[in-house]
């Protein structure tokens, strides 16, 4: 067997030990264009290589592997054709995940970065322009496995958990839930939302001026979901309404260095 490996897998050369006749080739950068005969390769182990190399050039995989839970950058109507089978990451990131959310919130919350440059700069001086995450109410859109583990961590801090997802959530700690074409009733009420949907051609662009220009409480904003949920222009037209956007994915990846963001 052939396999291919991308990106930033770590331990490739323990990966080589554990598995006998098993021929691997690695390539660090999978955003260019491969200049190998990829028609012998049975297996892939990828993240967005199909964006920048044709898959139809794969004559021979039969197996795809992606590090991300999200499958929208892979062509799966040729993978469903070709009876390819297809396996992801779900549920590898969701505490990881879950725990960078509580940490940017708290970040926003506790004015940290204020404090941590008080700290360098020698001064002792009080700020009081700080909140307490008990008692808010908190919008999680979309509720699979990193929806779920950012709602269990909220919960002990006393927050109210909305959930805004294609069904009905019935969950001891999930205080409302709407479907997603209630999504504004959903967040007009929260003082934090989370974006944790997949992107698809419903979701895509979703967070645009129509939605932007009903918010008026000036939540925080959390995208760890995919870049193109959120209409970036919208966005920065529309930062005014937000106490603090945190963007841990975005439309153009990565960023280019002029990018407004």
């Amino acid at each position: 067997m052939n396999v291919l490996v991308t990106g930033a897998f770590k331990d490739f050369d323990k990966l080589k030990k554990e598995f006998n006749n098993v021929e691997f080739m690695f390539v660090q950068n999978e955003q260019e264009k491969l200049d190998v005969d990829v028609s012998i390769f049975d297996y892939v182990i990828c993240n967005g290589l199909f964006l920048y190399n044709n898959i139809e050039d794969f004559k021979s995989l039969k197996y795809i592997q992606v590090t991300s839970a999200g499958l929208d950058r892979l062509p799966m109507e040729y993978i469903e054709s070709n009876n390819i089978k297809v396996f992801n990451a779900k549920g590898v990131y969701s505490i990881p995940m879950a725990e960078w959310v509580i940490c940017k919130i708290l970040d926003v919350y506790k004015n940290s970065f204020s404090f941590y440059e008080k700290q360098k700069e020698k001064l002792w001086e009080k700020n009081r322009n700080i909140f307490e995450l008990n008692g808010k109410t908190v919008a999680i859109v979309g509720y699979g496995s990193v929806g779920k583990e950012i709602a269990k961590r909220l919960h002990s801090f006393g927050v109210k958990i909305i959930v805004i997802d294609r069904k009905k959530i019935e969950d001891e700690i999930v205080y409302k839930s709407f479907l997603i074409d209630e999504l504004i009733n959903g967040i007009m009420e929260s003082n934090i939302i989370i974006l944790t949907l997949p992107l698809t051609k419903e979701t895509e662009n979703m967070f645009c001026n129509s939605v932007f220009e009903k918010i008026n409480n000036r939540p925080i904003l959390i995208n760890v979901a995919r870049g193109k949920i959120i209409n970036t222009k919208d966005l920065i037209n529309n930062s005014d309404r937000f106490l603090s956007i945190i963007l841990d994915v975005f439309e153009e990846e990565p960023l280019d260095k002029k990018n407004e963001l």
